[in-house]
């Protein structure tokens, strides 16, 4: 399935139905009195997360969606039916926004929790409402009113725990596909990544996270080099980021560390809160580099990086060095999760006064 994850919709909720003028004609009652009902509200539109769905292709070509209309009120007291409601299904993570002033307007974060996005006109008021003492025989009414009218833009953002960072070729599919369930396209040549992956890792029972690998950046993205920015959006929800590097390229001249500037230069210019997330450093491909070479050429780039934080060093291919990675990151995580559950601190001015004292 193509992925997508920007669509443009229009929204339109069902207008009310039209109140009714209607009187009672029954034989013997020369005065029947005014029986005309009220119409019926219009059909609101509703969006839900469905965990189901990972794209937002549906809505590249079905753009427009309409609700019904209320039916129109009746003689004999008889009220319109309402318009049928539509519900959209989108992927959890989607964020709907005005598409013309660009405001956020929802989020879909919890899984089938429906939202209202357009709301059905009410129904028009027949001429039963107006009945009075002074006005015995009213033949006043009142039309519908129109439902919403909106034009959306739906913006996926992938809920994931952690992030994958890195060059193209530097091993990141290989990485998700070693320590998760998921299964990306690999290859010997860069840009094999098209579209995020997403990847749920099993560290135990009743212990998991998620992870999401991206489209490799390149020097030069934030001026739409390579894929450009366009998928950077969905590392804004996570926790954790791993900067992956290719410690042994296939280039001789190709530096690593300049590599590696070049990812955090291109982070720091496209989201000031995206680079200020928590960041690992992951070296891979260290299985090419040989034994002995090893930790001089670690140290070496640590130090010309001048990288205070976490350093991993690890082996996709052959897995070394992942079981103690995946660990780590299952521990930030859940220390992360656990600080997020804490209750806020209770100011003392406000707090309940202790009446164990007396």
């Amino acid at each position: 399935m193509k992925f997508v994850d920007e669509a443009y919709i229009d929204i339109v909720a069902g207008d009310g139905g039209n109140g009714c003028v209607s009187f009672r004609h029954e034989k013997y009652k020369e005065f029947g009195g005014p029986n005309g009902g009220d119409g019926g509200r219009g059909g609101h539109v509703y969006a839900v997360a469905d965990p189901n769905l990972n794209t937002l292709v549906d809505y590249r070509y079905a753009r427009r969606h309409e609700a019904k209309r209320g039916e129109h009120g009746m003689g004999s007291d008889m009220f319109g039916a309402a318009g049928a409601d539509i519900t959209l299904r989108m992927p959890v993570g989607t964020i709907i926004s005005d598409a013309e002033t660009g405001a956020v307007l929802y989020e879909l974060l919890e899984p089938d929790q429906p939202v209202m996005i357009a709301k059905g006109g009410d129904g028009g008021f027949g001429n039963l409402r107006f009945k009075s003492a002074i006005n015995r025989a009213p033949r006043q009414k009142t039309p519908g009113w129109p439902g919403e009218k909106k034009n959306l833009k739906l913006e996926l953002k992938v809920l994931a725990d952690v992030g994958l960072l890195g060059m193209p070729n530097a091993g990141k599919s290989t990485f998700i596909a070693a320590v998760s369930n998921a299964r990306p396209k690999i290859a010997d040549y860069p840009f094999t990544t098209l579209h995020p992956n997403l990847g749920v890792v099993r560290v135990g029972p009743e212990q998991s996270f998620v992870i999401a690998d991206i489209p490799g950046l390149i020097e030069g993205a934030s001026e739409g080099a390579g894929l450009g920015h366009q998928f950077l959006r969905h590392l804004q929800r996570t926790r954790l980021l791993l900067h992956i590097v290719d410690m042994a390229p296939f280039d001789d001249t190709v530096d690593p560390v300049a590599q590696a500037r070049a990812i955090v230069g291109e982070l720091k210019k496209y989201d000031a809160e995206l680079y200020a997330k928590p960041r690992w450093l992951v070296l891979n491909k260290l299985d090419m580099v040989p034994q002995a070479e090893r930790a001089a050429r670690v140290k070496d780039f640590v130090k010309r990086f001048k990288w205070k934080g976490p350093v991993f060093e690890i082996s996709a291919l052959t897995r070394e060095g992942c079981e103690n990675l995946v660990k780590s990151i299952f521990q930030h995580v859940h220390t992360v999760q656990l600080a997020s559950q804490a209750p806020a601190e209770v100011d003392p001015r406000f707090a309940a006064p202790d009446l164990s004292k007396g």
